[in-house]
Parts: structure tokens; C-alpha cells; sequence
């Protein structure tokens, strides 16, 4: 696509307090229906039991912490990375409460209830800092994604809202999914999140790029990278929350095995 965003423009102009602000800020403790799904459905995923392990590696953390929650307590390592050095010093900035970090205690309260309040919301908040070991830079359409450094191989890798937009077409997501697979162990699991249908999305005033997928793609593209789909939900966008800041047809949780 011509107007695609490309690595330099991500490093100049992404915003990270304005996409945490658009997306993540609840209006009365309200989250809207991204929010709700991921949340749901990723603490199925890493409450259920199978997928658990030593260490998560996170593609495209962003800024954002959500998609952790649950996660930390299924893994006692989770290695936390993203391409931007301002989405990296803005998470670092709650890891480390820093004065002026984005207040996620909303999000993680909700959370907290979807999982039936088994402890309280800080003591989440808690476990999910203790449990982030290191915070790295990560270009996925690299061989080795997190270059210069070398990680050993996770027992799950997750990823959400990243291949769509760091991928300019349907080959360099091919290579992108190869390249974050290197990272995961045989028998691992990866789990991807994010929207099918989408074509760009909103960060403050500025319009960023996103790769248009549908569910057969994103399947055949796991299939043929080695991978046997276990799960797949989705969710149809309600119009009205996301007028004029995305476009896309629905949200969808990935979950599929890496075989040998």
C-alpha cells in the first residue's frame, strides 16, 4: 500500500501517551468491547491450565500492559519488547512507578473481576512487575527479531496488534511470523490478538497504517509456518465506539501450537 507507515515514521511520530490515552482510558470504569475481548478471552487462555511455562516472550508490547495480566501468572518470566524507544521508556515508566506513568488501574481492576477477583488488583499489578524480567528492542522483519540479543526460545510467544501493523503486505508478514516463531520452543504456544479487516487507525491527529487481514490468511499463514490452530474466537466491532478511529470488521484471539 502506498500510504503504508513505515519503521522511521513509527520512531518519529507514534505517540504513545495519545494511543494510551484514545484506547485505554475508561470512562467510569466502562471498557469498550477490545478491551472486554482480549481480556476475557486471553485470561481463558492462560488460566486453562496449557498454556504456561518458564518464559513469555511479548512481540509489540507497545506502551500497553493489558495483554500481560493474566499472563504473569502463568509464566515466571515474561521478556517484554517493542520497536519504538518512546512506546519502551513509556513502559518502563509503570514498571518502575515512575511520577506521570499511565494509571492502568482501571484496566487491571476489570481484569481482576473477569478472573473473579481471586486477589486484589495491586497484588496483580505487582506479580505482572516482578515477573517482567527485561524490556528489549524488537524489529520483527529482522531473522532475529530482538537483535543484538540473543534469547533462549519461550514457551509462548504472544503478540497482539503487531504483525498488521509493522507489515507492509502479505509476504512481509509471512516473513514476520517466521521470524517471531524463531523465538518460540518446539511444542510451544503462540497466541496472536488483534483485528481482521483493519486498514488504518488513529494515534492522536495522525493516521497510522494496518495490513488488511482475514481469518483464512492469518490460518494459512500459521499452518504453513508449522503450526496447528487450537483455538480461534473473534468478535464483530461494535460501529458506533470506533467511528472515524479504526476501521476494521472484527477482533480475534489466535491460539496455536508450534510443532517440532
Amino acid at each position: 500500500m502506498s500510504d503504508f507507515t513505515g519503521p522511521d515514521q513509527y520512531q518519529k511520530f507514534f505517540d504513545p501517551k495519545a494511543y494510551l490515552e484514545r484506547y485505554f482510558s475508561l470512562a467510569g470504569d466502562t471498557v469498550d468491547e477490545y478491551v472486554h475481548f482480549v481480556l476475557k478471552h486471553l485470561s481463558q487462555v492462560f488460566n486453562s491450565g496449557k498454556v504456561k511455562g518458564e518464559t513469555l516472550i511479548d512481540i509489540g508490547t507497545g506502551p500497553s500492559i493489558y495483554q500481560l495480566l493474566s499472563a504473569c501468572e502463568a509464566f515466571n518470566e515474561i521478556i517484554a519488547t517493542d520497536f519504538t524507544e518512546r512506546n519502551r521508556e513509556e513502559f518502563k515508566a509503570w514498571l518502575t512507578n515512575q511520577p506521570g506513568a499511565f494509571d492502568w488501574s482501571p484496566v487491571v481492576k476489570y481484569a481482576c473481576q473477569l478472573e473473579g477477583d481471586r486477589i486484589p488488583w495491586n497484588e496483580k499489578e505487582d506479580c505482572l512487575r516482578k515477573a517482567i524480567k527485561q524490556v528489549l528492542q524488537c524489529d520483527i522483519l529482522k531473522d532475529n527479531p530482538t537483535d543484538p540479543v540473543v534469547v533462549p526460545p519461550a514457551d509462548c510467544v504472544l503478540s497482539c496488534l503487531c504483525l498488521e501493523s509493522a507489515c507492509k503486505d502479505q509476504e512481509s508478514y509471512i516473513t514476520g511470523l517466521n521470524n517471531i516463531s524463531t523465538l518460540l520452543k518446539p511444542g510451544g504456544y503462540l497466541v496472536l490478538v488483534g483485528v481482521l479487516g483493519n486498514v488504518y487507525y488513529m494515534v492522536g491527529e495522525r493516521k497510522f497504517s494496518a495490513l488488511f487481514l482475514t481469518e483464512s490468511f492469518i490460518r494459512e499463514s500459521l499452518c504453513n509456518a508449522g503450526y496447528v490452530v487450537e483455538e480461534f474466537v473473534s468478535s464483530e466491532k461494535p460501529d458506533e465506539s470506533w467511528e472515524g478511529t479504526a476501521q476494521f470488521s472484527s477482533i480475534y484471539v489466535f491460539v496455536a501450537k508450534k510443532m517440532a
